[in-house]
């Protein structure tokens, strides 16, 4: 079976399944189709496979022209209808693991996604989870599923863990120029891991087990996590001492060894950064062991809207104004700017606290003319134009996420209250607060 599926994935013939079309599941299957694969995409959602199929995108930063030329070419095909994972030869899944209520790790996708394969799962194919997640969870839910079949992995069915290190919206880094981590079940699964990703990826870096590449995607992200909660911390204490702190970042930041800059803001959003430290944290827990460090910085990260919330409180009311009844303005939607990507935003976090408040919110983002339905909040609001009459209009503007398409000079002219999260406005000016 390793020798034909090998061979398969030589000649480009070995036809890629790919589940889970989001933000990391449809630019691997656009890499995939344009290095000559013959790709299937998988999603639970009909419509983003009808767009797809369609040639068009629904990601901003992943061009129609992209998806149109890889379906044109044959190469490239979606579909909600998961019993044709049998005509695959590799399956990739790409689906999200979030939290829980009690920020326990929902396997809630992947398992279900494992379910949804079991008709198609076959000898001779590849299974490759991406998606971020506790060490251990390749070996103790993956494996049981293709057992559960009656495969012996490693010789029937290949099982790997490949995390996936996708930075949406950064243009210095495409898939194919991100080094690939793959950690295989057995030594033959990691053989062909790294042979299937070898295919599309410049560089792959093999592990000697899936618990290392899972652990490694954790202390990537983790490690952005605790600096991020660190320099969250200063601002606090900055803003208490009347210290700027992005000066003090810039001065740091001259020390050519030993420092890494990193920003502070409204708290932490996107799919893993703020979730990885609590999967790590209940594991560890399973195995005796406190995290503490890292769930402190976990909780410094997710008070950050409270804070932020708190500085506009307290700038109102230098204004006479209370929070209840003002109109206030936000600035940006997206967990970051340039992107089109709602997930654990804090801004988001933001808004529904200002509503809840009282305050007469409203947002602009370029991104989202509305805001969709999401797991904790269903806002139903529509975005506004950022123009001077609007800006005159407001309280408070709150800079929550600094998109470059916002006119920054127009916003500092026409608003009469501006709160900064991002150190977007540097400089002095009478009418900004920093937080």
């Amino acid at each position: 079976m390793k020798d034909q599926i090998l061979q398969r994935i030589a000649s480009r013939k070995a036809v890629v399944g790919v589940v889970g079309l989001g933000y990391v599941g449809l630019p691997l299957s656009l890499q995939f189709a344009e290095s000559g694969f013959p790709t299937l995409g998988f999603d639970i959602d009909p419509t983003k496979a009808e767009t797809l199929n369609r040639g068009e995108t629904y990601i901003k930063h992943i061009t129609g022209e992209r998806v149109a030329s890889a379906v044109a070419g044959g190469k490239l095909a979606a579909t909600s209808d998961f019993s044709r994972a049998k005509e695959c030869d590799a399956l990739i899944l790409c689906v999200p693991t979030p939290l829980g209520t009690h920020m326990e790790p929902d396997m809630q996708y992947v398992v279900g996604s494992l379910d949804s394969l079991r008709e198609g799962i076959r000898a001779g194919q590849i299974l490759s989870l991406e998606s971020t997640t506790y060490p251990g969870t390749t070996r103790e839910i993956v494996v049981p599923q293709v057992e559960q079949l009656g495969f012996e992995v490693g010789k029937d069915v290949f099982v790997a863990f490949s995390p996936e290190r996708e930075d949406p919206g950064n243009p210095s880094f495409r898939t194919a120029t991100i080094p690939k981590v793959v950690g295989g079940v057995t030594d033959a699964c990691r053989e062909v891991g790294v042979a299937l990703y070898g295919s599309v990826i410049e560089r792959i870096v093999p592990v000697s087990s899936p618990e290392v590449a899972e652990m490694s995607k954790l202390l990537e992200n983790i490690y952005r996590a605790v600096n991020v909660g660190l320099v969250n911390e200063l601002k606090i204490v900055c803003d208490a001492m009347e210290i700027d702190i992005w000066e003090v970042i810039e001065a740091a930041s001259t020390k050519p060894f030993g420092f890494t800059p990193f920003y502070p803001g409204p708290g932490l959003g996107g799919h893993c950064i703020p979730i990885d430290p609590y999967y790590l944290a209940w594991r560890a827990r399973e195995f005796g062991v406190r995290t503490r460090f890292i769930e402190l910085a976990g909780d410094v990260n997710r008070r950050m809207p409270d804070y932020v919330v708190s500085r506009l409180t307290e700038a109102l009311n230098e204004h006479g104004k209370a929070i209840k009844s003002a109109n206030i303005l936000v600035l940006g939607l997206a967990y970051k700017k340039n992107v089109d990507d709602l997930r654990e935003s804090p801004a988001v976090e933001i808004l529904s606290m200002l509503l809840n408040k009282g305050a007469n919110a409203r947002y602009s983002d370029p991104y989202f003319p509305s805001i969709p339905k999401m797991r904790r909040h269903d806002l139903q609001l529509h975005s506004v134009e950022v123009s001077p009459e609007a800006l005159a209009d407001q309280d408070a503007v709150l800079i929550a996420t600094d998109h470059d398409a916002f006119d920054y000079d127009l916003i500092l002219r026409h608003a009469r209250l501006v709160l900064d999260t991002r150190g977007r406005l540097r400089g002095e000016y009478p009418h900004v607060r920093r937080a």
